[in-house]
C-alpha cells in the first residue's frame, strides 16, 4: 500500500488534524473517534493520543489507507 502524501509547512500537525486534512476521517468528532477507539497507528504503533505531534517522516494508519507527512 503506497502512502498518502501531506506536505505540512509548519514543525508539526496534531494527529486529529491530519485525519481530517488527509481526508481520513470527515469531521473532528469522526477523528477523536477514531483515535480514541485505537483504529488510528502512528509509525507502526497504536496511538491513542489525538493531540499526539506528527512531524515529517512519521507514517499515520487508519483503515486501510496509510498517510506519510512530508515537509514543505
Amino acid at each position: 500500500m503506497q502512502p498518502q502524501k501531506i506536505r505540512i509547512d509548519t514543525e508539526f500537525i496534531r494527529l486529529d488534524s491530519l485525519l481530517k486534512l488527509s481526508g481520513l476521517c470527515e469531521t473532528g468528532g469522526q477523528a477523536k473517534k477514531a483515535v480514541q477507539c485505537g483504529e488510528v497507528s502512528l509509525n507502526s504503533e497504536l496511538c491513542t493520543m489525538r493531540g499526539k505531534k506528527i512531524r515529517p517522516g512519521d507514517i499515520v494508519v487508519y483503515g486501510e489507507k496509510k498517510v506519510e507527512v512530508i515537509p514543505k
